[in-house]
């Protein structure tokens, strides 16, 4: 049998590597395990209990809730099956739920918890279409009646008991293609509504094959998988890669303990969005403020050490007797223990995207000897098409294409490609499709271009693309990042070009790490609204936008700024599921501000909607200073 659909290489995995470990999972306190034989027999009796509850070929399965072995045993039983997967961020609101749903066509949905099997009775009634509705974490629902509901126990017992379960189920396995549908997977939804990308198993197997030629994994290797399911980043290495090299995927206990679960686990690779690698160096600089003056001037020349080392290996230059000395006293007393504190020590290669890292935090991992490489791609090419190798790794870039894969710039300066990971389109929007896939070449939207070493340079998206008041085209994500490099800013906004005459932006503070700041000097405050628009706070803010605009050319410089009264959300629709800024809806929803921004007014009075405890809400009105930044000269 060749091994050309996800199902097909689970049962490999089973008859070759059948007694090591698949899937781990801490509950209670304890690592609990599952082998290769273990995982494939519970996706076998789910598969099965789902067929004789009425799942049929092609139909969907929706599964919502945080990372756990229920979730890719039910995404590999619904594709043995011949039927599809599709995930739904575990935050996503009820709405939103309802939407992915009702849209998709989905017959059986697989949640979590109690939280999420609320979501679907809320909106029950509108999607009719939903035969069962399925729990793996039965607490809290014990005296819930539904007719429709039902234990993720009771099915796999309904596929126990079926007639010669294992040659049915090989028989189903056997009957999978490698051009059938595996998953319909979310885009990120910066610009609206999100779409569902139809994936083959094709798309993601040669995807897996593509990646893991490049960078070697190992069948003892471990990764923890911590970022929802539903991306298509975390698809990308927890099923795709792990069930074609046969590693060992792991899950945390909570979202809250995944540092510490990491630490435990001791991952040999990691993958994750630039929010994660920007809050682990923000904790470190946090940390570092709070430390005694020794260990702050240790850590200072340590890295100090560790940028003239990451440098020299960026630009392939020999490091010389000295500085290999001084870097072997900076790796043991200093970084050795940073990496083991933030549970990286082990990592041979970590990985980032889904977004853009700023160049600073790339060059700080870099700095205390993580091999840090940008992935480049979208949900559409199967999660990459682009990748730093290991001896050719540029800060600004994003690498070169993939084996069999083709990246070319069209009109407009928009990164084109073409491969055989490019999806089959987007599921019930063949007008979408026929604008994103064209003769073979995926357009992304993304503007960019290669450097003299082939490298893909990625500039933003194209419609985000400012053209400055001296005629040149810069991104704001490339200003935004470098903000965020501040441990004591958490998003940035940025806007310029065009109808606007300069460069302001909106800034949203880190209120975890502002407000210990705060304490730390005695500054009293009551809420994020209250210490955002501090003075002093303010002042601070000023100190990261000036220290900014000084590594930026004139006509990019930040000129006005304001410190928002209240952080971007997901449920208000600011943010996508997966933390990017959706920039057009944030520029409708804060035009009195950004219109504020440029005017002649130093403050601004809006109002701020607040919640108490007990669920009243108020309406208060808040100023927020609209605050100068000197930008001729340095």
């Amino acid at each position: 049998m060749s091994a050309d659909t996800l199902p097909k290489l689970l049962l490999r995995n089973a008859e070759t590597i059948g007694e090591q470990v698949a899937l781990r999972e801490k509950e209670f306190g304890i690592w609990q395990s599952l082998t290769w034989r273990q995982t494939s027999e519970r996706v076998r009796n789910f598969c099965l209990g789902l067929i004789e509850l009425g799942l049929g070929k092609d139909d969907k399965v929706a599964i919502i809730g945080d990372n756990r072995p229920e979730w890719l045993i039910t995404e590999l039983a619904a594709q043995a099956a011949g039927a599809l997967s599709m995930g739904i961020y575990q935050d996503s609101a009820p709405e939103e739920v309802r939407y992915l749903v009702d849209f998709s066509d989905t017959t059986f949905v697989i949640a979590e918890d109690q939280e999420q099997v609320d979501k679907l009775l809320d909106v029950r009634e509108q999607i009719s279409a939903v035969n069962k509705i399925i729990y793996y974490d039965p607490r809290g629902l014990r005296n819930y009646d539904e007719p429709d509901l039902m234990a993720f126990e009771e099915v796999e017992e309904l596929g126990r008991q079926t007639a010669d379960p294992e040659s049915r189920f090989r028989e189903l396995v056997d009957a999978t293609s490698a051009e059938d549908i595996a998953i319909l997977s979310t885009t990120s939804g910066t610009t609206g509504t999100p779409k569902l990308a139809m994936l083959s198993h094709q798309n993601l197997i040669l995807m897996a094959k593509h990646l893991t030629a490049i960078d070697r994994m190992e069948q003892s290797d471990e990764f923890v998988s911590f970022l929802p399911l539903a991306w298509i980043g975390e698809q990308m290495i927890s099923v795709a890669c792990g069930l074609y090299v046969g590693f060992t995927v792991n899950f945390p206990e909570e979202p809250e303990t995944v540092q510490e679960n990491i630490r435990e686990i001791g991952p040999q690779m990691m993958f994750s969005p630039p929010r994660i690698w920007e809050n682990m160096q923000s904790e470190v600089q946090v940390k570092i403020e709070d430390t005694t003056w020794l260990k702050r001037k240790i850590f200072d020349w340590a890295m100090g050490i560790g940028y003239q080392v990451a440098d020299a290996k960026r630009d392939h230059v020999d490091l010389g007797t000295s500085l290999k000395i001084q870097a072997f006293l900076a790796e043991w007393c200093c970084f050795y223990w940073l990496r083991d504190k933030l549970g990286v020590r082990r990592i041979r290669r970590a990985y980032t995207g889904g977004a853009a890292l700023g160049p600073d935090v790339f060059r700080f991992f870099h700095g205390i000897g993580v091999t840090l490489k940008q992935i480049y791609g979208q949900t559409e090419v199967s999660g990459v098409s682009v990748l730093h190798r290991d001896d050719d790794i540029k800060y600004q870039t994003v690498g070169k294409a993939v084996d069999e894969t083709e990246v070319r710039i069209g009109e407009g300066g928009e990164i084109l490609t073409k491969g055989p990971s490019v999806f089959l389109g987007y599921y019930k929007n063949p007008e979408a499709t026929e604008e994103t896939l064209k003769d073979g070449w995926m357009y992304s939207g993304d503007a960019g271009y290669f450097d003299d070493d082939g490298h893909l340079i990625v500039i933003d998206r194209a419609k985000d693309v400012m053209t400055l008041a001296d005629g040149t085209q810069f991104s704001p994500q490339f200003i935004e990042n470098k903000l965020k490099f501040s441990p004591y800013i958490r998003e940035s906004v940025v806007f310029g070009g065009g109808d606007y005459p300069m460069v302001t932006c909106m800034i949203t503070i880190d209120y975890a790490n502002t407000g210990k700041w705060a304490e730390r000097r005695q500054i009293p405050y009551t809420t994020f609204t209250d210490l955002s628009q501090k003075e002093d706070v303010y002042t601070l803010a000023r100190e990261h936008v000036e220290a900014t605009n000084s590594d930026l050319p004139e006509a990019a410089r930040i000129c006005k700024f304001v410190l928002l009264h209240k952080e971007l959300d997901a449920d208000d629709a600011e943010l996508t599921r997966t933390r990017k800024v959706r920039r057009r809806f944030v520029a409708e929803r804060y035009s009195e501000i950004i219109g504020g921004l440029y005017g002649e007014q130093d403050s601004l009075a809006i109002e701020n909607e607040i919640t108490y405890q007990d669920g009243r809400t108020a309406t208060l009105m808040t100023n927020l200073r609209i605050e100068s930044v000197k930008v001729d000269g340095d």
